[in-house]
């Protein structure tokens, strides 16, 4: 017998005080109390010994967390992992980076929701009198965590991308706005042929260059500072922005992909990978990002038609969407 859901004004008690799990997970996140207790369950007293922290609220912490099945509680007060504790370890498939990046900036910036909404302009901008890139320019350790989360979260997509899509032909592929390079190091894997061409701000190439350094692909790919505001680095035969058009306005948008279009050739593609919203009631994670695009960085998700547009303008021809096993596509044009 399927069981009934909770009624309406459960569901929203629920989703009304839904911070208090993201923060409990967050805490649990920066203390490191996972790894703590990898190597076998631990009492309250041991963690917060190890961590500096308050004994009972830890264990307080941790019971909470154990409820939803984060942690498991023994019969002798002792807190051990479970499968959803171990997305806390620190390691490069852990969620740790983005739940602690959600727990802190992220966090105080939705705090500022109103202003986002009286405004239309960003909340992270009014909370840290500055662009959240900016920002992170500024906080080495925040822009590591920001490069860890970013990993954990998009890290799946790299191979339900390089799956979908045929990059064959392609002798040269520039990733702009690239980070730390995982996108175009999977692209080059794939195709043993290829060379790449990572293009970031200095400051961001700096934090993936040792990657680069200490890999075969480093005698393939080429790493050119710059800012996709200003130029792209002309001799790709695709371009290829993960993540990136999402983060930005339409003026901004029109800006980049003009500037791609500058130095595009006859016969060159370009690849921008993104999530499609699609029309209608049905649930999809792209409609809570968009919410998350307008108050961290100002930037939106789009549909079907917001592509073309953006497209039309720039002086492209969107010839096709190829989506992927997850919720993501590669929206594909060419230079008109």
């Amino acid at each position: 017998m399927s069981q009934q859901p909770p009624p309406p004004h459960i569901q929203m008690l629920q989703m009304g005080t839904s911070y208090w799990v993201s923060q409990s997970i967050y805490a649990a996140a920066k203390l490191g109390l996972a790894d703590l207790v990898e190597k076998g369950p631990k009492s309250a007293e041991d963690l917060a010994s190890a961590t500096g922290m308050h004994a009972p609220s830890i264990y307080r912490l941790l019971r909470a967390l154990a409820s939803l099945g984060i942690f498991v509680e023994d019969a002798e007060r002792r807190f051990g992992l479970t499968p959803l504790a171990e997305c806390l370890l620190s390691r490069p498939d852990s969620q740790r980076a983005m739940c602690i990046m959600a727990g802190e900036e992220h966090f105080a910036a939705w705090g500022d929701i109103m202003y986002s909404m009286k405004t239309g302009k960003v909340a992270f901008d009014h909370v840290f009198q500055k662009p959240v890139f900016d920002y992170l320019a500024e906080h080495q350790e925040q822009a590591a965590i920001f490069d860890r989360a970013m990993t954990s979260i998009h890290g799946p997509e790299t191979q339900a991308m390089v799956d979908a899509y045929d990059f064959a032909g392609i002798g040269t592929i520039v990733d702009i706005g690239g980070g730390n390079g995982t996108v175009i190091k999977a692209v080059l894997e794939r195709y043993p042929t290829m060379r790449g061409i990572l293009y970031d701000l200095a400051h961001v190439l700096d934090r993936a260059r040792p990657a680069f350094q200490n890999s075969a692909l480093g005698t393939r790919c080429q790493l050119i500072s710059g800012s996709f505001f200003e130029s792209v680095p002309p001799g790709g035969d695709a371009y290829l922005m993960r993540h990136i058009i999402h983060d930005w306005t339409d003026d901004q948008c029109h800006q980049i992909l003009s500037n791609c279009r500058k130095v595009m050739k006859p016969g060159s593609r370009l690849l921008v990978v993104e999530m499609v919203i699609p029309h209608g009631n049905e649930p999809h994670f792209g409609k809570l990002l968009d919410l998350n695009m307008m108050i961290i960085p100002g930037g939106k998700e789009r549909t079907e038609e917001e592509y073309q547009s953006l497209f039309q303008k720039a002086g492209f021809c969107l010839t096709r969407i190829v989506p992927t096993r997850m919720e993501l596509a590669i929206v594909e044009g060419v230079p008109v």
